[in-house]
């Protein structure tokens, strides 16, 4: 991140930083993609094109976790992501994320294989700091706060932080059974989820609409929730959606094998996701709750 750190009093502030003072923006394109915060691409008068997520004020916190999360994973040096250029509130009323803008390009043709490497090589990469699971500080998923609290124990973590919250707030949308389910499997979840040998970082919100073919035809991450988890989680999510191209997946298992029985807990992974989803968009997503619910604690 080019001013990592720093938040600026303004959209201005950060160009006339980083370009000159004598810079503008000649044009705003806005794009369509993101369900909560508004994105353009800003043309300057020099040409150079730069990528902009805005909201109010109060989304700032939310800006300021991406920022550090994109930069935790740059700082890997294994995947692609957009350079962060500036975080900060606009006297206009805005709080906002500047970065690089990544165009478009068609993939290249081993576009699965790379991501799947490079992604594997994030999850082995060393861990900076105290390697417990969690994150040194809260951040989103998607619009809803993520708990991050540190833990020694994977299976204490993903219990405590992921599934117990998101059962908390679904619970208007359960029935009695539903509930003695969700205590069951809270109660037992080391029946079902194994430990890593050590913490990895994770994107956190790994599906296909995070990632982008850009510069090169290389795969580019964007839209982080990131923290120091357990790789299946990343990988679980790849497949909720519809899944990645079969190449990803077996460039990933060369690269990082994963631990037999990972089909068994992936369901149980992607509860969170899917949890996250009922609370954020309603009951469209119960049904799959309860049917994972009923498979680990029916």
């Amino acid at each position: 991140m080019r001013q990592s750190g720093i938040t600026h009093n303004s959209l201005y502030d950060v160009i006339w930083n980083l370009f000159g003072t004598e810079r503008r923006i000649t044009k705003r394109r806005y794009v369509s993609g993101g369900d909560i915060n508004e994105a353009c691409v800003l043309v300057l008068d020099d040409g150079r094109r730069l990528f902009l997520k805005s909201n109010s004020i109060r989304a700032f916190d939310n800006f300021s976790a991406e920022a550090e999360g994109l930069a935790a994973m740059r700082e890997t040096g294994t995947v692609q992501v957009p350079e962060l250029l500036g975080i900060g509130k606009d006297p206009e009323g805005f709080s906002f994320l500047l970065m690089e803008y990544i165009e478009a390009e068609r993939a290249s043709g081993k576009y699965w294989e790379e991501l799947g490497r490079n992604l594997a090589c994030m999850h082995k990469a060393p861990v900076t700091g105290k390697a417990s699971f969690g994150w040194k500080r809260d951040n989103y998923i998607g619009a809803r706060r993520q708990i991050n609290a540190g833990h020694d124990s994977w299976i204490s973590f993903f219990r405590d932080c992921r599934l117990a919250p998101q059962f908390g707030d679904a619970d208007r949308y359960f029935d009695t059974t539903d509930r003695k389910r969700a205590e069951h499997l809270l109660s037992h979840l080391d029946r079902f989820l194994i430990e890593p040998e050590r913490p990895s970082l994770v994107h956190g919100d790994l599906w296909s609409g995070n990632v982008i073919a850009g510069k090169g035809g290389k795969a580019w991450l964007i839209d982080p929730a990131v923290y120091y988890g357990h790789p299946e989680a990343d990988l679980a999510m790849t497949e909720l959606f519809g899944g990645f191209a079969g190449a990803f997946y077996a460039a990933y298992q060369e690269e990082n094998p994963l631990e037999a029985g990972y089909k068994d807990r992936r369901d149980l992974y992607n509860l969170y996701q899917l949890l996250n989803h009922l609370n954020m968009f309603g009951a469209s997503y119960l049904s799959s709750v309860q049917q994972i619910l009923k498979r680990y604690a029916g």
